[in-house]
């Protein structure tokens, strides 16, 4: 995504919006290892949520993940 940096004195230059990816190490019981996933903070939030075993699965089933 890009925009605007705005000065105070209203001069416009351009920027960049990032996502904010971080590595994560997360441990799968049922398959009894560790999974290194470079993911957003975003969907840290949702692993918290829903558990990692479920995301994992959606993640499965819509190809994002093997």
């Amino acid at each position: 995504m890009v925009g605007n940096n705005v000065s105070h004195a209203m001069n416009k230059t351009k920027r960049k919006f990032n996502v904010n990816l971080t590595k994560k190490r997360f441990y799968i019981p049922e398959e009894d290892r560790w999974v290194t996933l470079k993911v957003s903070t975003s969907a840290l939030k949702t692993i918290n949520k829903k558990g990692i075993s479920a995301v994992l699965k959606e993640a499965r089933a819509k190809g994002y993940y093997k």
